[in-house]
């Protein structure tokens, strides 16, 4: 099982910046994953964000971590033990002002320091979009280059955790895609989430990075405790079963292309299973950074199966999952063998105890994967 979940990293950047795989025998790919899964230990989400910012902060003297309540741990634990060691100097708590957190960030970014400014909850993340949007989006395009706040990490959870009701449920990422000058990032899973935070605070662009909440404790796989880096813009495309070495593709899908991030791919990833089972071969596409997104993977995809279904948990109108549709259809408008699906948000507040009629699950994804195919 653990070389099955390693086999699911498929463009994989260690800390030189290479993949480590060799395409060259199954044989030697084998003994390589077993000697990176050895170097590592079986963790969960937060404790992999917790181990990159740790990484983080000892690499990089200039790096600080700060935000609400960050120095005893934050409400989910990921900046458990940080104060302690690297100092309250580097690790600290701010004023209850999501606003003054970002300001503050972009500040220090400016100076030339990593900035990873927490935001405990991404449905407070609005009183920042000001700072975010006008401030840190456009710093380096209004100086004509001369200056920029490139060092600036924007954290927060996002999307539905199973009892957070309308203000601690929501998924904001498109807000955020529509501003140029800034990147989105949302992991899936622990080896990702550790690979891409610290590829966001090396990167030379303001960056917000949501993390699903709902996967903190639920999603666990072996993570190799050495710094290593995930390419941001690069879509992973995979499906379940098998691993060819040196490939981008898993196991390839010809029926259908779906398309999805962060704690949605575990859901799609159920409904690939059984749509397995009626014969429908899916493939399977997590982008990871939404802006900018990788097209280029998603449209060569399309391309082949004819057939494309975008999933996320924020409401259907508006949510990124209509720049991704419209994209396609102006790249892919005759190879499309029926239209593009869409399971998504409902457009209402996100319920409490409604929440199950509301998230896009296994079933309405298969309902639409058949839906699609039989088009």
């Amino acid at each position: 099982m653990g070389l099955r979940r390693f086999g699911r990293l498929v463009k994989w950047v260690g800390g030189n910046g290479r993949r480590p795989f060799s395409t060259s025998s199954s044989s030697s790919c084998d003994e390589m994953m077993v000697q990176q899964i050895a170097s590592g230990k079986s963790l969960n989400l937060y404790s992999a964000i917790n181990q990159a910012l740790h990484i983080a902060l000892e690499t990089d003297p200039r790096a600080y971590v700060f935000g609400e309540d960050v120095s005893f741990g934050g409400v989910f634990r990921c900046t458990t033990g940080l104060a302690d060691r690297f100092g309250k100097q580097r690790v600290f708590n701010t004023p209850l002002c999501e606003q003054g957190i970002v300001g503050f960030g972009i500040g220090l970014a400016a100076m030339g320091n990593r900035a990873v400014a927490e935001i405990q909850f991404a449905d407070y993340i609005f009183p920042a979009f000001d700072q975010i949007v006008n401030e840190a989006a456009k710093f380096r395009y209004r100086s004509g280059n001369q200056f920029n706040c490139g060092g600036l990490t924007i954290r927060s959870p996002y999307g539905a955790v199973g009892h957070g009701g309308h203000y601690h449920s929501q998924s904001p990422e498109a807000f955020f895609c529509h501003a140029p000058g800034i990147k989105v990032v949302i992991p899936r899973s622990p080896r990702q989430a550790k690979g891409l935070l610290l590829s966001c605070i090396r990167d030379p662009n303001p960056v917000v990075f949501f993390e699903p909440k709902w996967l903190y404790r639920l999603s666990v796989e072996e993570v190799p405790e050495h710094d290593y880096m995930l390419p941001l813009s690069e879509a992973e495309e995979f499906i379940l079963e098998n691993w060819n070495c040196g490939t981008q593709i898993i196991r390839e899908g010809n029926d259908i292309t779906l398309v999805g991030w962060g704690a949605q791919l575990s859901i799609m990833e159920h409904a690939c299973k059984d749509a397995e089972k009626e014969g429908i071969s899916c493939e399977l596409i997590d982008l990871q950074t939404l802006l900018p997104w990788d097209k280029d993977t998603v449209e060569a995809s399309v391309r082949k199966t004819g057939r494309l279904l975008i999933s996320h948990e924020a409401p259907v109108t508006g949510g990124f999952g209509a720049e991704i549709s419209a994209s396609i259809v102006e790249r892919c408008f005759l190879r499309l063998e029926a239209p593009v699906a869409r399971v998504c948000g409902l457009d209402t507040p996100f319920p409490l105890v409604f929440e199950p009629f509301y998230m896009p699950n296994k079933n309405k994804i298969l309902d639409a994967i058949k839906s699609t195919v039989n088009y």
